[in-house]
């Protein structure tokens, strides 16, 4: 019996459909990225727009309080120095041979001095002999009043000598002061960064309103703090003495603790419609165990709340107010919770999910939606 040609190809359409039928239903259920809803710690943070800044407690970009040339250079880029310790030492030879002068000059002043005294002395006992010779009636009044002008001559003489004994004293001072514009000093302990000149070069103070190079570079490098930019909306949430935690690109995998110590009180106006306040946070806790070098950049993460035992996902599990919870079954819900604290990790969930319940984390892959039988990615897949 011949079956016609149409009802064949009808038969063989049918017959490849449902074959197409039976392997959909038999492909396995998309796999997803799940996560247990368990309690935690969740904090409301607030971070910095552009990368922060590590900072020395104190930096001092010296230079002679002279121009001069650089006689002796006593150290180096590196060099750990103390609190007035000489850096750089300008040729000061005239200075030092007019010292020399004036403390001869003291000498001389101080020796005419003491020669002053002793004739005023010598003359007060002379006035005194006289006075007692005329109670005896032996002197004259003549001789008392030219013995007692004689005496007062010679203490003014005594005065004369020793203020110009001072002068010569007040002489040194003034060349001391001289003598020490032309060295630099370390204002504070800290470490050299740069050295700008050589023995034999010429430096200058920076003229007004011209930057140039400083002579040295001093760091104290004590105790660091960082700057950041805090967009002027959070900045508005933040309040001295919160707690930070402080990120270092130098130390990608570790955090330190900080606290704010310092909101300006004024807005950076730098580009347009990104108006930013800087916020000052210092190290807490035992000091760090590590080099945090002046320079470094840093990103700030400000707690503004936290609470320790909330209910939490991760906050890519939410959207919208909604999160797809997986049932036993496998099949997912898509339901509404009540978010409460966030941050970019963990958000709390105030309302609609238990402990113990599974989410999805990875909402955008194909084939999740509400009432979709989904598999579990296995830990370490790509």
């Amino acid at each position: 019996m011949k079956f016609p040609r149409r009802l064949v190809a009808a038969l063989a359409v049918l017959g490849l459909a449902t074959a197409g039928i039976r392997l959909a239903l038999r492909r396995e259920p998309p796999a997803v990225l799940v996560h247990t809803v368990v309690r935690g710690p969740v904090e409301a943070t607030v971070a910095n727009t552009r990368a922060g800044t590590v900072n020395a407690r104190r930096r001092a970009k010296l230079a002679p309080g002279q121009g001069g040339q650089v006689a002796a250079l006593h150290v180096r880029a590196g060099d750990r120095v103390v609190q007035g310790q000489v850096l750089i030492e300008l040729w000061n030879a005239d200075l030092r041979a007019q010292r020399a002068l004036a403390e001869s000059e003291v000498q001389r002043a101080n020796a005419v001095a003491e020669e002053a005294q002793l004739r005023a002395e010598l003359a007060d006992r002379e006035a005194e002999r006289q006075r007692q010779l005329l109670a005896e009636q032996i002197s004259t009044g003549e001789r008392v009043d030219r013995a007692d002008s004689e005496a007062r001559a010679a203490r003014a003489a005594q005065r004369a000598a020793a203020a110009q004994a001072l002068v010569g004293r007040r002489q040194i001072e003034v060349v001391d002061a001289q003598l020490e514009r032309t060295l630099v000093r370390a204002p504070f302990d800290g470490i050299v960064a740069e050295v700008n000149g050589e023995v034999g070069e010429f430096v200058t103070p920076s003229p007004v309103g011209i930057p140039t190079p400083p002579a040295v570079d001093l760091i104290d490098d004590g105790a660091p703090y960082v700057t950041a930019p805090i967009d002027e909306v959070d900045a508005a949430l933040v309040r001295v003495g919160m707690p930070v935690r402080v990120l270092l690109d130098a130390f990608a995998a570790r955090a330190f603790a900080g606290r704010v110590r310092r909101i300006a009180p004024y807005v950076l106006d730098r580009e347009k419609q990104a108006r930013t306040v800087d916020v000052e946070v210092e190290f807490v806790g035992p000091a760090p165990d590590v080099a945090l070098l002046a320079g470094y950049s840093a990103d700030v993460e400000i707690v503004l709340q936290q609470r320790d035992h909330a209910v939490r996902v991760p906050t890519e599990a939410v959207r919208d107010g909604t999160v797809f919870v997986r049932g036993g079954d496998g099949r997912l819900s898509l339901r509404r919770v009540g978010p409460g604290l966030a941050n970019w990790r963990f958000t709390e969930i105030a309302s609609g999910l238990e402990p113990g319940e599974v989410v999805v984390l990875s909402r955008d892959r194909d084939g999740v939606a509400d009432g979709a039988v989904v598999a579990i990615e296995p830990a370490g897949a790509p």
